[in-house]
């Protein structure tokens, strides 16, 4: 199947109907969204993402139920991935999402800009040609914390990944975005 990007509607338009399927079944899906779809949806801040990162439980539910939208809505059927799974902090830090939005079979969370911006300098993955990689989000969450250093961004990201030393690149990534003045 070719490449599609989820847009806000898109998204929004899949996890409703993953709800509705999970309401029928008289589930409630627990989804914590990581990752582009956060961007997308949340901030704003891009217009798509390839995919929902997402970590959804009950799994196997979650995953059949996902397939079924996937059909129903013409979506790759990896569109609801959990490969973020691997990134997560021990101890992570979450908002809930209003209900409203997405309508009931759902409970949705999703990390707060701090552990957003922990786990996107974490990763720290540069652009390539059709991959927009993190740096763009990172100064993104930089400028929307109104961080005023490195050291600021760092402390950040040790607290959720104290024994992972923050890289060179990712260093270099939030220098660029801070304050001409903070420079």
């Amino acid at each position: 199947m070719p490449y599609e990007s989820l847009s806000r509607i898109r998204i929004t338009q899949a996890l409703r109907r993953l709800g509705e399927l999970a309401h029928a079944q008289k589930v409630t899906l627990e989804i914590s969204l990581y990752g582009g779809a956060v961007f997308t949806l949340v901030y704003g801040s891009r217009d798509a993402t390839k995919d929902v990162d997402a970590v959804v439980r009950p799994s196997e539910l979650a995953g059949k139920l996902g397939r079924k939208v996937a059909a129903e809505l013409g979506l790759p059927e990896d569109w609801l991935n959990d490969d973020v799974k691997q990134f997560l902090a021990d101890k992570e830090a979450k908002r809930i999402l209003p209900e409203d939005e997405f309508g009931p079979g759902l409970r949705i969370s999703v990390p707060t800009a701090a552990y957003l911006l922990a786990m996107k300098l974490r990763a720290c993955r540069p652009p390539l040609p059709g991959y927009a990689g993190d740096y763009g989000d990172i100064r993104f969450l930089v400028g929307k914390m109104s961080l005023k250093s490195v050291a600021e961004a760092e402390k950040i990201h040790d607290k959720f990944f104290p024994h992972d030393e923050l890289s060179a690149a990712a260093r270099e990534v939030v220098k660029s975005a801070l304050p001409s003045s903070a420079k």
